[in-house]
């Protein structure tokens, strides 16, 4: 399928899927009473702006702020593969991802400065990276990588799921930078790509945790998924307590509306 017959599916797809949603989200709000920090209703995410460009030299920039959490998604252009892809004529989508010393409450000191990353860090710029490759199509990409940048300038909450949903924005900058070059005839991204938290709050599922729900939560779970409905990645953890099936069940409902929003969001700010 060439690039205008997967984006004809994926607009069909996300069409769909919009729908669905809606629904869903009807059906999900007429139940949602708890109250939160916030004064959000269960199923409502924090106000979603993406801005591009925001960087000048970058292939592809955008700034994601998602509430109070803002994280710089930059993408570069690298013409090399890792060792382990040379002559393989394919390429590669990797990712960094980094939180500013004052992007919490208080100071932490530079990983730079303490000479390593902790496992946190690492754990999260790699679910950044496989999550983008599972919407690329490498042979398509050629032989060049796409490294994705994500710095957390300002967190609460919901950073790495910001950082997905920012990065895949930049990714399709960069991407949109080598066709107008002429280096790629046609996009080598197969789908949309956004993430999600949501959680057990006071008892209650709600959607797109802030740092006061997170850091008090029952449940934590991070959601990611495709244009196409497809999960990429499902990370969920009981905090205290265990919780049931239907209770996951209407989690992923939640995530599932919440990352449709954030799609139309994509959307918007690519068309800009």
């Amino acid at each position: 399928m060439d690039g205008h017959g997967r984006c004809a599916t994926a607009r069909a797809a996300r069409r769909t899927i919009g729908l669905l949603i809606f629904v869903r989200s009807l059906a999900l709000s007429e139940t949602a009473t708890v109250a939160r920090p916030s004064g959000r209703s269960a199923a409502q995410c924090r106000p979603i702006e993406l801005v591009t460009g925001f960087t000048r030299h970058a292939e592809g920039s955008v700034l994601i702020r998602l509430g109070e959490t803002h994280v710089l998604c930059n993408a570069s252009v690298l013409d090399k593969v890792p060792p382990f892809l040379k002559g393989k004529e394919q390429g590669w989508v990797t990712a960094e991802y980094g939180m500013l010393p004052r992007s919490t409450h208080t100071r932490s000191d530079r990983e730079a400065a303490r000479g390593k990353q902790n496992g946190r860090t690492q754990e999260i710029q790699r679910l950044i990276g496989r999550s983008l490759r599972a919407v690329f199509d490498l042979k398509a990409l050629g032989e060049r990588t796409i490294h994705i940048d994500c710095d957390v300038l300002q967190a609460d909450g919901g950073t790495r799921c910001a950082s997905i949903t920012g990065a895949w924005v930049a990714a399709s900058l960069a991407v949109r930078s080598l066709q107008e070059q002429g280096k790629l005839q046609a996009s080598p991204i197969l789908d949309q790509l956004a993430a999600v938290s949501v959680g057990v709050y006071e008892s209650n599922p709600v959607l797109d945790l802030d740092y006061l729900e997170d850091s008090s939560c029952g449940v934590d779970m991070n959601i990611v998924m495709t244009g196409s409905g497809n999960l990429v990645e499902v990370q969920g953890t009981a905090e205290g307590q265990t919780f049931a099936r239907p209770t996951l069940n209407r989690l992923l409902d939640l995530a599932e509306q919440g990352i449709a929003e954030l799609m139309q969001a994509q959307h918007q700010a690519l068309q800009g």
